[in-house]
């Protein structure tokens, strides 16, 4: 992973005891709420319903166990026990004082760590595969282009100030685990007729009040060209994207209006005056990067182990998880484990100060000392023997680790909703709940397959819920809780929004209709068919049908 030089160091600590300064100055009535405010956000503090929340940047979720156990420690030290991964790939703390945000950002800084840019009208975290780097089907590990973008972007001086949050993610697989369509701009990493490898841009996805799946801007891009190309996109949309409307201020929406043939036709333009100058990237500077994202001194024997089958054969509880949450490995013998963050009870994406340190630990012990935020909410060991598998999966069960749901219906998106944001209409968490209590049986969750529940409390989609297979949304109707559900989402390669199912709900009846959708599923569905493949065939009227016929 990539590792801080002096420079990067001495920004991160400087920007520390600036932002001490701001806090205390704030305090004492020396700065205002509105003068304070851009400060804290660009320190990643926002101000919530009941306390402050602090985003904390992972960069295309990559952390050491080093880094992982300083979360722990700082949930346990500054905030109630507990940490909340979000769907960037980041980490959030929901109970911090104002006054000692600034030793958390300290003790962030001794292990190579900040908040810098995980708010505001800037260029946000970059994210990225949770397999890159270990999965079969990629073409090229994206995470050395990720930090090329990250220190890019970092106190870019131009794009500080956008008319609006701005979100890159890149991709080297061949199938699309990063949402990257639905990104402000989405990068796959292609080749081209020549079998050069390169970049396909996307630009002017999002989801939020007006969702967008991103058209192609540009099918191919020379490697040396990827930052001057990205600069051209954003000096477009910093000198047209809109300032006197926040709801219409996201490039996604410049770009509709324009057009996708006009809105290259500038970038291009732009982009013409610029591509041939100091921001080419030379070889050199690649292999730079990608130098800090070698590969581990894998054991050679690994693949010759038999007890990983043994296992299998003897022990259900254990073929069960290792069906959902091993991932295949690029090196023959290992796995990549997903950690399912998604325990009945639990909130989707919290993780305890002490399951923090259990699974850096284990990162120790069993995948390099390395540990991968996912954009679903959950996290990876990225390589582990398959030797180790069954003693790692009896170690996660003692800390609630080891659910064996990834990818199934409780393996939900969700974001923190009316419990603690400010800006939600509804609750997600207790809905989470409610769906949890309602498919407890994991052989019936097995049986529906893959099924992917994405949950917002507001229009603004931290959940994603326009691209679940089942999106939930919270509204607010006359003072009280409901929910609209849409079908058919989706943020894989054959990228699609979903649609709106028709009526809301009210709160306590959100698990049962989503039973009944799962019941016409199972009626209609072909062998090995998904729910999303089903709906794509049958159409919304079946649905429709069961959900309203008695509503």
């Amino acid at each position: 992973m990539y590792k801080y030089d002096d420079y990067d160091q001495t920004i991160v600590d400087e920007r520390v005891e600036q932002f001490r300064d701001q806090t205390k100055r704030f305090l004492e009535g020396k700065l205002s709420e509105d003068e304070f405010r851009p400060l804290r956000l660009m320190n990643g503090l926002y101000v919530q319903r009941h306390a402050p929340m602090l985003r904390v940047a992972i960069p295309y979720g990559l952390l050491s166990s080093k880094q992982l156990n300083m979360l722990a420690h700082i949930s346990r030290e500054y905030d109630k026990n507990y940490a909340h991964f979000s769907t960037r790939q980041n980490v959030q703390y929901n109970w911090p004082d104002l006054e000692r945000v600034p030793d958390i950002l300290a003790d962030l800084a001794s292990v190579e760590m900040h908040a810098i840019q995980t708010s505001g009208n800037c260029i946000r975290n970059t994210t990225s595969d949770q397999f890159a780097g270990v999965a079969e089907d990629e073409l090229e590990d994206p995470r050395p282009y990720c930090e090329i973008i990250r220190q890019w972007s970092t106190f870019h001086p131009e794009f500080s100030f956008l008319p609006r949050k701005f979100k890159i993610a890149v991709s080297g697989a061949t199938n699309d685990r990063a949402a990257v369509q639905v990104h402000d701009i989405g990068i796959y990493l292609v080749k081209n007729e020549a079998g050069e490898v390169g970049f396909e841009i996307i630009a002017g996805g999002g989801l939020g009040r007006t969702p967008y799946i991103g058209p192609t801007i540009r099918p191919f891009l020379e490697k040396k060209h990827l930052l001057s190309y990205l600069e051209a996109i954003l000096r477009v949309y910093n000198r047209h994207g809109r300032r006197d409307n926040i709801y219409k201020a996201r490039i996604k929406i410049l770009v509709n209006a324009l057009g996708q043939e006009e809105f290259t036709r500038q970038v291009e333009e732009e982009w013409e005056h610029i591509k041939d100058g100091v921001m080419q990237l030379d070889q050199k500077e690649i292999d730079r990067v990608k130098s800090f994202f070698t590969m581990p001194d894998y054991d050679t024997d690994a693949s010759n182990d038999n007890t990983f089958e043994q296992h299998l054969a003897s022990d259900k509880a254990f073929a069960n998880w290792a069906k959902r949450n091993l991932f295949n490995h690029k090196v023959a013998g290992y796995k990549a484990v997903v950690i399912s963050l998604k325990s009945p009870g639990v909130a989707p994406g919290d993780a305890t100060a002490e399951q923090m340190e259990w699974i850096a630990s284990l990162s120790d012990q069993y995948s390099y000392s390395e540990i991968i935020v996912t954009h679903d909410q959950n996290l990876v060991l990225p390589n582990v023997k398959q030797a180790d598998l069954y003693t790692l999966w009896q170690k996660l069960s003692e800390q609630q680790l080891a659910t064996p749901n990834i990818g199934l219906l409780t393996d939900m998106i969700c974001c923190p909703g009316l419990d603690f944001c400010s800006l939600a209409n509804a609750g997600s968490i207790p809905i989470a709940k409610q769906i949890n209590e309602k498919f407890d049986d994991l052989d019936y969750l097995h049986d529906i397959g893959e099924l992917k529940i994405k949950m917002s409390g507001c229009m603004n989609a931290c959940g994603h819920h326009h691209v679940g297979h089942i999106g939930i949304l919270g509204v607010d109707k006359k003072g009280e809780e409901h929910y609209q559900l849409t079908l058919g989402g989706s943020a894989e390669k054959q990228a699609s929004l979903g649609d709106r199912l028709g009526p809301s709900f009210a709160k306590a009846e959100v698990a049962d209709v989503i039973a009944k959708l799962i019941d016409v599923y199972i009626e209609n569905r072909h062998e090995d068919e998904r729910f999303l493949d089903t709906y794509r065939r049958v159409g919304m009227s079946p649905f429709k049908e069961k959900v309203y016929a008695s509503h």
